[in-house]
């Protein structure tokens, strides 16, 4: 790592002093020099591997022989990958809608608050975790221990996760949160709106302050309520901001893998795309199975990326 930074720096040192030693450089001899190193990262790090990926997708585990599109066919028509793309499916709608509903109801209900600050560090601190240490605190919440028959109460084994205390001291019997599909799918889905919902709070949050303060006087000398200030004046007013929001958390959640590896090791029924691409690819050997799940992502995520960058065209515009 360290002598990979020294070369780059190197490099672009070389690079720099070549360029301020000609007297008087032509445009595209500055444009090269300083945009040619980012062009050819970006071919040997990003464009080359893409390539690599969608022509191994062709070819069959070992990479041997040409088998068309055998893999895709497989990855879109078995039941295990079915289930594995309904998962995802369902990663991708209830986690950015979850996290920004909480993160935008939260932000409203703290804004200009007595305690803002401390309110916005609450709920901002998971985005401080990394998404294995989120996973192993909510492994720990999630935390399961059989009830043994035949053994008297006071001998039963003590739970150590929070939410099966709670459900034994109403009088419930502890449940296993991460075996039992398909719930087990969604317990894993709090994981990851807990720590979203921090992002969106602080986006929508600075949206909602810059709404002009006429517009709310206004508002509120025409007598309009709580509900119809949030539904009419909010909203619209943050509403380049919510879509900015909701396809940034989707793109993140299209490639949620650290959460589902960790807690079920994608067993239970909980796998979703890159995990399964994880497991063809690293640990089945199915290399070219791995490819077209991995290029069934890409294609997925890409018209999220393209509606948000003109999206976020459209805000620097009217700024």
């Amino acid at each position: 790592m360290v002598f990979a930074v020294a070369l780059f720096a190197a490099a672009m040192g070389l690079i720099l002093f070549g360029v301020s030693r000609l007297k008087r450089p032509r445009k595209w001899v500055l444009a090269a020099a300083f945009v040619g190193p980012a062009v050819l990262g970006l071919l040997f790090g990003l464009v080359y591997p893409a390539l690599t990926t969608i022509k191994a997708s062709f070819y069959d585990a070992k990479g041997n022989n040409f088998i068309g599109v055998d893999n895709y066919a497989r990855a879109l028509s078995e039941d295990a990958f079915q289930k594995v793309l309904g998962n995802t499916a369902i990663w991708v709608i209830l986690v950015p809608l979850l996290s920004t509903g909480i993160g935008l109801v939260y932000a409203i209900l703290v804004d200009r608050s007595k305690f803002e600050k401390f309110a916005k560090a609450l709920i901002f601190l998971p985005m401080a975790i990394s998404m294995v240490g989120a996973s192993i605190i909510w492994k720990f919440m999630y935390d399961y221990k059989a009830v043994l028959e035949n053994v008297p109460a006071a001998r039963q084994p003590k739970q150590i996760g929070l939410l099966n205390q709670v459900i034994i001291w109403m009088g419930g019997e502890p449940y296993n949160f991460l075996l039992n599909g398909p719930w087990n799918t969604l317990f894993l889905i709090v994981v990851m709106v807990w720590i979203q919902a921090g992002f969106a709070m602080t986006i929508l949050s600075a949206s909602i302050k810059a709404i002009p303060d006429d517009i709310i006087e206004a508002a509120r000398l025409d007598g309009v309520n709580a509900w119809q200030m949030f539904s009419h004046i909010t909203v619209p007013s943050v509403r380049p901001s919510l879509v900015v929001v909701l396809t940034t958390i989707a793109m993140g959640t299209l490639k949620v893998f650290d959460i589902v590896r960790t807690m079920t090791g994608g067993q239970f029924g909980t796998s979703v795309v890159a995990n399964e691409f994880y497991t063809q690819s690293f640990r089945q050997g199915n290399e070219g199975l791995g490819a077209a799940l991995a290029v069934i992502l890409f294609i997925i995520i890409l018209p999220l990326i393209v509606y948000n960058v003109r999206q976020m065209k459209k805000t620097e515009e009217v700024r």
